[in-house]
């Protein structure tokens, strides 16, 4: 299983969903740091360059291809809040 996390929050619950599982984690510039990815230390923790939250959609599309190039075959799991009514 391989979590894509857009936001912070989303991070943060991502997470705590792999903790302990078989399952890597991915996530945008704009959703930790730099000084605190590194500071994670954490092996399943991928982090882009560039930011996902609030981006066109083919830049999510872009992540979204590059997690299945690196994790082929395994569930996806993706962050999308629904709308505010």
């Amino acid at each position: 299983m391989v979590i894509l996390a857009i936001s912070t929050a989303g991070l943060q619950d991502a997470l705590r969903l792999a903790e302990g599982r078989d399952a890597n984690v991915w996530c945008g510039a704009d959703a930790i740091s730099e000084a605190e990815y590194a500071a994670l230390k954490n092996s399943r923790l991928s982090r882009f360059i560039y930011p996902l939250q609030g981006q066109e959609p083919d830049v999510l599309a872009g992540a979204i291809d590059t997690v299945e190039e690196h994790h082929p075959g395994e569930t996806l799991w993706i962050e999308k809040n629904a709308p505010e009514l």
